[in-house]
C-alpha cells in the first residue's frame, strides 16, 4: 500500500508555478514516514483478532492459532471468529518403556507402573469457545470441550470418551474479579499443575480431589486481582472420588454425572504472584495454596472401619528466571529454576509428602528459539501407616520414591512438538515392590499436535 499526503494529485502547485516551500517539506516528510508505516504494518499480528476467543481464566491453555497446523487455512478460523466462535484442538501421544534388563515384564493386567511393559497412550481434545462480549458481557465466554483417551495400561487412564469442559466466564469491576463456573479442569487453574516441564507434583492434588483434563467436575472459581501480578483464587469444587482417579473415571467415564460415590466438596485457595518477563526484568512466579475436602476417605490406620474422614493438602512453589538469553527479541527465553513442596496427612493419603527441584530452559539456542529442556529431581514420601501395614504383612515396602528426569522438547513446525526424555526411578511402584521392580530407567517419547 502507498501512503499519500492527502492532497489531490497535481494540486501541489499551480500551472507555471514552482512548488511552494511548504509543499516541498510536506512531501519530504511523507516520504520519510513511508518506511516507518510499512514497518508498523509488518508488525501487525494477523492472529491478534483471535486472542479474545482463546479460553479465558486458565493459567495454561493450548498454543494460539499462529502455532497450529491449520492456522487460518481457507479462512475457516476467520469465518468462525466473525460469528464469535473459536476452537483449539490437540492430540498428545506418548510411549514409555523401561530400558533396564530386570524390568520384570508382566501381563498388562498385572502391570504395576508406567513403563514396566511398553506403555502407549493417546489423549485427544477439542475446546470450542463462544464470545459473549459482543452482547455487552465483560470478557464473557462460554466453553464446551470433549476428550478421548486410550491407554494400553488401563490403570494409568483408564480409557474414556467424554466431557472435557463446560464453563461460563466473565469479569467484574474492570477485571478486578474473575468468575468461572461449570464443569472445570482445575489442573489448569492451580499450582502450575498443568505446566508440562514440571514433574508429577499434580498427583498430590489429584489425590486430594482436584479435577483435571480427564476428570472435570462441577466447580465455581473466583479470582481477585490485587494488580496485574498478585491475585487470590478460590474454588468450590465437587471432589474426585476419594477412592482415586481410576475409580472416578470408571464410575463416570463421560464426566457428566454430578458426583461419584463418597465424593464431597473440595475447597481450594491459592495466593499467587507472577510477573511477565520483560527486557531486563526476569520472571518470578510464587504460589501457595491449601485444599480441604469433606469427602469420606479411608483411615489408613484403621482401613477396615467405615470411610468417614475429611482430607486436606498444602503446597508452596516458586520459579525464577535466572538469565535472559534474548533480552530484546524475546524476554521469556532463558534459564529458569524452581521448587515445589506438598504435604497431605499420612493417615488419609498414600503419598504424604512431595518435593521437587527443577532446572529448565526456554529457547536457549538462537537456532531453536522455541525449544524447551528440563532437568527435574523429585522425591515422594509414602504414608508411614501404609508402609507399616505392608511390612506387617511381610511384604517388601519402601518409604519413598526418587526420580531424576531429563527432557527435551523440539518445536518442529507450527503446531507440532516432539519430546524425548529419560527418567531414572528408584522404586517406581507405589509402596510395595519386588526385587525386580526396585528400579526403572524409562525412555519417554511423545508428540503433540495442535490445530
Amino acid at each position: 500500500m502507498t501512503f499519500r499526503s492527502g492532497r489531490p494529485k497535481g494540486a501541489a502547485c499551480l500551472s507555471g508555478s514552482a512548488p511552494s516551500k511548504t509543499t516541498t517539506s510536506t512531501t519530504k516528510r511523507d516520504s520519510a514516514l513511508q518506511p516507518a508505516k510499512s514497518r508498523i504494518q509488518k508488525q501487525i499480528d494477523p492472529f491478534a483478532k483471535f486472542e479474545n476467543l482463546r479460553e479465558n481464566g486458565a493459567a495454561f491453555t493450548a498454543p494460539g492459532p499462529a502455532d497450529t497446523i491449520d492456522q487460518d487455512t481457507a479462512s475457516v478460523r476467520s469465518e468462525l471468529s466473525d460469528l464469535g466462535i473459536g476452537f483449539a484442538g490437540w492430540t498428545l501421544n506418548t510411549f514409555v518403556d523401561n530400558e533396564l534388563g530386570n524390568a520384570a515384564r508382566s501381563t498388562i493386567a498385572n502391570q504395576q507402573y508406567v513403563g514396566q511393559n511398553p506403555t502407549f497412550s493417546t489423549v485427544n481434545s477439542m475446546i470450542v469457545t463462544y464470545d459473549l462480549a459482543r452482547f455487552g458481557i465483560p470478557d464473557g465466554q462460554i466453553v464446551v470441550g470433549a476428550e478421548h483417551q486410550y491407554w494400553t495400561w488401563k490403570s494409568a487412564g483408564p480409557d474414556r470418551l467424554g466431557l472435557n469442559a463446560i464453563s461460563y466466564y466473565q469479569t467484574f469491576f474492570d477485571r478486578k474479579i474473575e468468575l468461572k463456573m461449570g464443569y472445570l479442569r482445575n489442573q489448569h487453574e492451580f499450582a502450575g499443575a498443568g505446566e508440562k516441564v514440571f514433574g508429577p507434583s499434580s498427583k498430590m492434588l489429584f489425590q486430594a480431589g482436584m479435577s483435571n483434563n480427564w476428570a472435570p467436575t462441577p466447580a465455581l472459581n473466583l479470582k481477585y486481582n490485587f494488580d496485574d501480578r498478585l491475585y487470590n483464587k478460590l474454588s468450590i469444587q465437587r471432589s474426585l472420588s476419594p477412592a482415586g482417579q481410576y475409580m472416578h473415571v470408571s464410575e463416570n467415564p463421560t464426566g457428566l454425572n454430578w458426583s461419584t460415590r463418597d465424593a464431597g466438596t473440595l475447597l481450594l485457595d491459592e495466593i499467587c504472584y507472577k510477573n511477565k518477563p520483560t527486557p531486563g526484568v526476569p520472571e518470578t512466579w510464587l504460589r501457595a495454596g491449601a485444599g480441604f475436602n469433606n469427602s469420606s476417605y479411608t483411615d489408613l490406620q484403621h482401613p477396615t472401619q467405615p470411610t468417614a474422614k475429611a482430607n486436606s493438602v498444602y503446597y508452596v512453589a516458586a520459579d525464577r528466571q535466572f538469565w535472559q538469553s534474548a533480552v530484546h527479541d524475546s524476554a521469556s527465553r532463558g534459564i529458569y529454576g524452581g521448587f515445589s513442596a506438598m504435604y497431605a496427612p499420612p493417615d488419609l493419603n498414600r503419598a504424604s509428602q512431595y518435593y521437587e527441584l527443577r532446572l529448565y530452559a526456554k529457547g536457549l539456542f538462537d537456532s531453536r528459539p522455541t525449544d524447551q529442556m528440563s532437568l527435574v529431581v523429585n522425591n515422594t514420601i509414602w504414608s508411614h501407616f501404609a508402609v507399616d501395614a505392608a511390612l506387617a504383612k511381610e511384604q517388601l515396602a519402601h518409604r519413598d520414591s526418587t526420580a531424576i528426569s531429563g527432557q527435551y522438547t523440539a518445536h518442529l513446525a507450527p503446531g507440532i512438538y516432539a519430546t524425548v526424555g529419560l527418567t531414572y526411578i528408584n522404586h517406581p511402584t507405589s509402596i510395595t515392590y519386588t526385587p525386580q521392580t526396585g528400579h526403572a530407567l524409562n525412555i519417554f517419547l511423545s508428540t503433540s499436535v495442535f490445530f
